[in-house]
């Protein structure tokens, strides 16, 4: 078993699995908060399914993403990169980035050692172009896998507590918005502060960093409708 999991095809898989369940381990006993942002760069200018979360700078702010041919095309005015896409379809994005990046290596080094040990294969160059090809059935199976923790990770924020409350509080605008465009914001409960996505409640503009009141939150609970503080005294 050792030469089969440390042979050519396989060291680099293997090798990748003890790193991350090195993380793993420092990260429940040290209890460090390892924080993996990935920029989406995603322009919302458009009449968007926001449940599929694509207003996003940061994976931990993304949840319960599902994005199907007609979000991508029908929806938006300028359709999604095919990296973007790709990232929100096998749930890098809308779970916790090193959780689904954790599952599909161990299911790539499964598929693989497996693959490869039945068929006495994991010294050959036959060997590693099943372990190179061993990727695609790991995504699919990947996002099978991690489909069902969508709504277990929703019902928490990124610091493992229960959801704040956020209806009727003040917050800030981090972007521009009008009409039916989404937006970026900071709400402050505690003195902590928590960055939500936002629409205008009746569509009328609310500027950068100006005040504004939560009226209420969206079907897909994804985002929240919001109408400028200034509106309402």
């Amino acid at each position: 078993m050792i030469e089969i999991l440390f042979s050519p095809v396989n060291f680099a898989l293997t090798l990748l699995v003890l790193v991350l369940v090195a993380y793993w381990l420092i990260s429940i006993i040290g209890g460090l908060d390892f924080e993996i942002d990935f920029d989406v760069d995603v322009d919302i200018d458009a009449d968007i399914d926001i449940s599929s979360g694509l207003d996003a700078t940061s994976i931990e702010d993304i949840a319960n993403i599902e994005v199907n041919k007609e979000d991508v095309v029908n929806k938006r005015r300028q359709p999604l990169k095919w990296w973007q896409i790709f990232l929100i379809y096998f749930n890098f994005v809308g779970l916790p980035f090193m959780f689904t990046l954790t599952s599909f290596i161990f299911i790539w080094w499964i598929i693989s050692v497996v693959s490869t040990s039945f068929f006495n294969l994991y010294e050959t160059n036959l060997g590693f172009v099943i372990m190179v090809l061993s990727f695609i059935p790991a995504l699919f199976i990947t996002k099978i896998f991690t489909s069902p923790f969508k709504s277990f990770f929703s019902k928490f924020n990124k610091d493992g507590d229960a959801p704040v409350d956020f209806i009727g509080r003040e917050g800030t605008s981090l972007s521009s918005i009008s009409a039916d465009k989404m937006g970026n914001a900071e709400v402050i409960i505690d003195g902590n502060p928590y960055s939500i996505y936002i629409k205008s409640e009746n569509g009328e503009p609310i500027a950068y960093n100006e005040n504004f009141l939560i009226i209420r939150n969206s079907p897909t609970k994804s985002y929240y409708y919001v109408q400028s503080y200034k509106n309402n005294y």
